[in-house]
């Protein structure tokens, strides 16, 4: 029984797993957007976000609290210069995990992990959508949203969708262009 058991150790041992989502964690803030399968991608999410959080209040001490965890200087200096200026009014969510298809030597899922303000290609679909939405009242429901009342509101839905889809696409082929050694790298895996 796995009563209480939340933690995915990833076939690895503490330090080894504590050391790889730390450099995954680096990619992650020096590259904007990195590769791997979704396992990986849904623990660096728990690993990375509080530590992006810790990066809204720029102190000696909060410098510290997120060089212990990343152990790279200038992934911290960027995260407190670049990346919390960009997303300092953002309550939480800072990461985006887009799936792409399973890999062809083992058929593990992959897909890519993101910080979500840096997507240039997300930000541009979301603005037509978000246009015609707005926030309900209330929880209960005594307000309605526009949303609810449109009758178009599923096919709006799947028109989505699809557009985060092509934009996925869109997102491979220019990363597969733009890095040609890390196509040898996996081939060579």
């Amino acid at each position: 029984m796995r009563h209480n058991d939340k933690i995915n150790h990833l076939g690895r041992t503490y330090s080894h797993r504590a050391a790889m989502l730390s450099n995954m964690a680096v990619s992650l803030i020096k590259h904007k957007r990195i590769f791997t399968t979704l396992a990986k991608a849904k623990e660096l999410r728990k690993y990375v976000e509080p530590i992006i959080t810790k990066s809204k209040n720029d102190t000696t001490h909060s410098r510290r609290l997120v060089f212990q965890s990343l152990h790279d200087k200038y992934a911290v200096t960027e995260l407190f210069k670049e990346i919390s200026q960009k997303i300092g009014d953002r309550p939480g969510g800072y990461t985006r995990i887009i799936k792409i298809g399973n890999r062809l030597g083992d058929n593990a899922s992959m897909c890519f992990i993101e910080l979500v303000d840096y997507n240039e290609l997300m930000l541009k679909g979301n603005e037509s959508v978000k246009s015609g939405r707005t926030r309900r009242s209330t929880r209960r429901g005594s307000g309605k949203s526009s949303v609810q009342a449109t009758p178009a509101a599923p096919a709006v839905a799947k028109a989505q969708e699809g557009e985060n889809a092509q934009i996925a696409e869109e997102i491979v082929k220019a990363s597969k262009t733009e890095t040609p050694e890390t196509e040898n790298h996996e081939v060579a895996q």
